[in-house]
């Protein structure tokens, strides 16, 4: 039975990306001269993990990119290096390359070879300074130390059950065994279970090998390093004379700890002949040439890292399994009810319903908490970042991070990356000062910018702070002035001076760097976050700095919503959307170039919008006559959504349109209420569009009569 590894792939790459995580986070947090061992632990153990790996799934490139840093890392490990901070720096390089082909791997995407070879150049550079400096010293050693030019080895290999589990081939490592030199194998069948008690997936077979040829030890050792804790191995020289040599010789894998066992063989159960010969060359390379062909095909792409799993805590599934056990029950017990029902037992059967309905409510929260990750998966990527900017920047910056555990649904926190990625560069480069302009300041050489995550409601609150020099409110509106979007003699509240920043090629920076000062990027970010169903407020203090607060849904998958009647549409408007909701006083109502509606309230004068006129629809009455306004805001403005009735609130499921039938623009989704029928999601921001561009709305909120 062969092993699809392609079902093994995806897992590979998430806990490898995982690894490089944890190799970035403590190569960021490492000093030079001052790396302590579990440290560096940590790490090696990481690159082992992806060197091995990736050399079971093919990916030879990454194979031996790693096991350079691998090695280099066991030098450290093993005291015969120091770490420096060139060396810090060259490891987060390789950080960097390893990330970027299992990436391009994934996604069938070219890499950046050139920064690659250079990258492996220094790593190469590294390792060669240490060995030039040994040349001498192992040229006089070179004997039987390091080959066996007369015998070979002997290597007694013996898979524990689970290892083909883990996609290993034996078979794949055999043929590169016979490619160093004349390979012959003994198999041994003592643990062969009868036929119909056999796993294919597991391993029942071991082997006693013969290797002949001029042959290092490590080249063998090379082989079976991604396997050394699936099975029992021993690497024995077949000469007498070179056994003392090669006891002395040093194992950087440490395989030698769980290799002191024997392997005997009776009479009654003697070993089989096993031929294992390297294929002929014609073969091989066909074989070679459609496998690479198989992994360069599109239609293997595998999904992309982020989306195509979550790790879940054995807590929320346990919880899940509880109230599914409660709902079998409730279930149950309204089963019995229904039997011979008579009026005696409705009490009962609303006690039942009501616990349905409890019982239904926990399971959807139960379910949903699945999906929540906490946004330190989010926060991790900055570190680095800062690390690097701040470098290039020459500016002293400290990162600090607070709420990291505070839970997101996981489709939001995808699609909040780059939005934060924009604002905390913006802080590094336009918030923070040098140095030197701090400590004329009077303020402390190191800027400090902190992420902030926290619960309010039914939303999480992200606020990106620096202590930098505050945004220059004259100056924003100077450039907002000079490129027209604002009068030259107009007065604007600090908010609305704050909003000019989101405007599509907006920048203040006097010099345009490849950092910031583009214009490109801050529009973008209002646009994401408002995808989302949120929004992003400013508030700065000159000299002091700045906070970005991003106030988002916790889910995306179900919202909050109002219920309202249009003709005979039912249609729902996101609570958070909601202002208030009042009843049509036709004297506060005025008209603008005789066919733009608003109503003033209180000081405010609202844009009216009948929905009715939005969505095409016949209505109950298109007189404002009593009419029932729906206050809402979107877009940062305020409007007022004309219904023909409230009907009720409720938490709805998102339905996709765009998946189920197509984007129809005015509406963000549709659901399907208690009743069967389907009822749709308002998308606020996009009905105001609608009303502007029809010329039923105002291009801005009126703000006085």
């Amino acid at each position: 039975m062969s092993i699809d590894m392609e079902q093994f792939k995806v897992t590979f790459v998430e806990e490898s990306l995982e690894g490089l995580d944890i190799m970035e986070s403590v190569l960021l947090d490492m000093h030079p001269g001052a790396a302590d061992a579990e440290a560096i632990d940590n790490i090696f153990r990481a690159a082992h993990s992806i060197k091995g790996g990736a050399a079971t799934f093919g990916l030879g490139d990454i194979a031996n990119f790693t096991h350079v840093v691998e090695t280099l890392l066991d030098e450290v490990r093993n005291g015969d290096r120091d770490i420096t901070q060139d060396a810090i720096v060259l490891f987060l390089s390789s950080v960097d390359c390893i990330r970027e082909m299992l990436s391009a791997d994934q996604n069938g995407e070219a890499i950046d070879q050139a920064n690659i070879e250079q990258v492996k150049a220094g790593l190469d550079k590294m390792l060669g300074s240490k060995q030039e400096s040994e040349t001498v010293s192992a040229e006089d050693n070179v004997t039987a130390s390091t080959t066996t030019q007369d015998t070979g080895w002997q290597i007694i290999f013996k898979p524990f059950p689970g290892m083909l589990r883990t996609g290993n081939d034996v078979v794949r490592m055999f043929r590169e065994l016979a490619s160093l030199g004349e390979f012959n194998a003994v198999v041994d069948t003592e643990n062969l279970p009868p036929l119909v008690d056999m796993d294919p997936e597991e391993a029942y077979l071991s082997w006693h090998i013969t290797l002949n040829g001029d042959i290092e030890k490590s080249q063998i050792s090379e082989i079976f390093e991604w396997v050394e804790d699936d099975c029992e191995l021993e690497i024995l020289p077949l000469a007498e004379g070179n056994a003392e040599t090669v006891a002395n010789d040093t194992d950087k894998t440490n395989k030698a700890d769980k290799t002191n066992k024997t392997n005997k063989t009776t009479d009654e159960n003697k070993p089989v002949d096993l031929q294992v010969a390297s294929p002929p060359p014609e073969r091989r390379a066909k074989e070679d040439r459609r496998q690479e062909s198989d992994r360069r095909q599109p239609a293997r792409k595998a999904a992309a890292p982020e989306s195509s799993s979550i790790r879940v805590g054995i807590d929320k599934v346990d919880d899940l399994i509880n109230m599914v056990g409660e709902l079998v029950i409730t279930q149950s017990m309204l089963s019995q009810l229904g039997e011979d029902f008579d009026m005696s037992r409705v009490e009962r059967l609303n006690d039942g319903l009501a616990e349905l309905e409890r019982n239904t409510r926990e399971l959807q929260e139960s379910v949903m908490r699945i999906r929540m990750l906490p946004i330190s998966f989010a926060f991790n990527r900055f570190p680095r970042m800062v690390h690097d900017l701040s470098a290039k920047l020459d500016k002293k910056i400290e990162l600090t991070m607070s709420g990291e555990q505070t839970e997101l649904d996981k489709t939001v926190m995808e699609k909040i990356g780059d939005p934060l990625v924009h604002l905390v560069r913006n802080s590094i480069d336009h918030g923070i000062e040098t140095p030197e302009i701090r400590k004329a300041a009077g303020k402390p050489e190191t800027g400090v910018v902190n992420l902030n995550a926290y619960h309010q409601g039914g939303n999480i609150i992200i606020e990106i702070s620096d202590d930098g020099a505050g945004l220059n409110d004259e100056k924003i509106l100077a450039k907002a002035i000079e490129r027209g979007l604002v009068g030259a003699n107009e007065e604007l509240p600090e908010e609305k001076v704050y909003e000019l920043l989101f405007e599509p090629g907006f920048s203040t920076a006097d010099v345009v760097s490849d950092v910031s000062g583009r214009g490109v990027g801050m529009d973008v970010v209002k646009r994401n976050i408002m995808a989302l169903g949120g929004r992003v407020d400013v508030k700065s203090v000159p000299g002091e700095g700045s906070t970005f607060t991003i106030r988002l849904p916790l889910t995306l998958a179900i919202l909050d919503g109002q219920l309202v009647r249009v003709g005979d549409n039912t249609y729902i408007i996101p609570l958070v959307s909601i202002v208030e909701s009042l009843l049509v006083d036709k004297k506060n109502v005025n008209e603008i170039a005789g066919k733009a509606e608003v109503y003033q309230l209180r000081s405010d004068y609202l844009p009216i919008i009948r929905l009715y006129e939005v969505f095409g629809i016949e209505p109950d009455r298109r007189s404002l006559d009593d009419g029932l306004l729906v206050v809402v805001e979107g877009d940062g403005k305020k409007g007022g959504l004309l219904v023909d009735e409230l009907l009720g609130q409720q938490q709805v499921v998102i339905k996709s349109l765009e998946t189920n039938f197509r984007r129809v623009e005015g509406l963000s989704g549709a659901t399907i209420l208690g009743d069967g029928t389907v009822a749709l999601i308002v998308d606020v921001s996009g009905v105001v569009r609608l009303s502007r561009e029809d010329g039923r709305c105002p291009n801005d909120q009126v703000e006085a009569a």
